[in-house]
């Protein structure tokens, strides 16, 4: 295989780690696929029902980007974990409809380390189903802790490492930062 053949296969991409912009980086490798003119799907896990800025900007990138908010909240803070463990099965069930159709260039699953590492979703099954996806596609996988099966699955890992956060100084989440 040369070069430029192994460029057009997919990657499975892993961001992880407990500093932030791992969902903001995927947002820009989504970025960076639009502005060539391929399909991107972005799934979310955890997010609920705010009003996320990437939100809004999907919106302006319609019809290549698409955006599933699928989770109710933070899955930690739930009142009800039942519902939680249904919504995340519902979305693991979509985002596997998403990546057998193979329509999108990449398919972002942001936050799924988090039902993965709470065993809302097979990890087996997760990793079975990226590995079998369209040879074309990327799929990038956002969220802490992510476990060693996910990172030996991964071909490429970052980890972002909180050295410093407002928050550690009484600065709370800022829309356009971190919403």
């Amino acid at each position: 295989m040369t070069k430029s053949e192994s460029r057009s296969n997919g990657l499975l991409m892993l961001f992880t780690g407990n500093g932030k912009g791992k969902t903001t980086s995927a947002l820009g490798l989504a970025f960076r696929a639009i502005g060539h003119g391929f399909p991107v799907c972005m799934i979310q896990f955890i997010k609920g029902s705010w009003k996320y800025g990437e939100l809004e900007a999907a919106k302006h990138f319609a019809p290549l980007m698409e955006v599933h908010v699928m989770g109710r909240g933070f899955t930690w803070k739930s009142a009800d974990l039942t519902k939680d463990v249904a919504a995340a099965r519902e979305a693991w069930d979509f985002a596997r409809k998403i990546i057998r159709e193979g329509k999108h260039r990449i398919v972002i699953l942001d936050e799924l380390t988090y039902p993965v590492s709470y065993d809302m979703i097979d990890e087996k099954e997760v990793i079975e189903t990226i590995s079998s996806r369209p040879e074309n596609m990327h799929v990038i996988i956002t969220g802490r802790g992510a476990s060693e099966k996910l990172v030996d699955a991964a071909d490429l890992v970052t980890e972002m490492l909180d050295v410093k956060h407002p928050y550690e100084n009484g600065i709370s989440a800022q829309k356009g930062v971190e919403f």
